[in-house]
């Protein structure tokens, strides 16, 4: 596995309403407070950090694109474009970089067009289900998957 120490974590479409959209389905903490928890555990293990979101899927491309040259890994929360975007898809499998999908609510326990994922098979894993805990456990996933590699 390459060096990681630059992680790209993507959000998608409505992410920016966490905290008051829905909360009985998405927890009433807000992407900024997810986004600085992240942030702080990161920097506990020597890694970069960028997080990133849009409700435009060109703007989540482009960046998604970006990973190419400026890093090592990708955590990405597609929200509604999991189940729709090819786009999306394509630009990740172009980065040449690996992610995990995470989703906040369990997508299995939820409407029929939300069990499917254009990302689940090019992702490492999917961690979903776990409110915000799924971004932290990507990232945990990604901090013990470096120190197998360091040893």
């Amino acid at each position: 596995m390459q060096k990681i120490s630059r992680i790209l974590v993507l959000h998608g479409p409505n992410l920016n309403l966490l905290g008051k959209r829905e909360p009985e389905t998405y927890g009433l903490t807000t992407l900024e407070k997810i986004n600085e928890n992240l942030a702080t555990r990161a920097a506990k293990h020597n890694l970069t950090l960028e997080c990133f979101q849009s409700n435009c899927e060109g703007e989540l491309i482009t960046k998604a694109q970006s990973a190419l040259n400026n890093y090592d890994f990708i955590i990405i929360n597609p929200a509604g474009l999991t189940h729709t975007s090819v786009a999306l898809r394509d630009a990740i499998l172009a980065s040449g970089k690996p992610c995990i999908e995470v989703h906040l609510s369990n997508i299995y326990k939820r409407e029929e067009f939300r069990h499917f994922s254009f990302f689940s098979d090019i992702a490492i894993g999917v961690i979903s289900g776990f409110g915000e805990h799924s971004y932290y456990f990507a990232l945990e996933y990604i901090v013990n998957s470096l120190k197998f590699t360091k040893e």
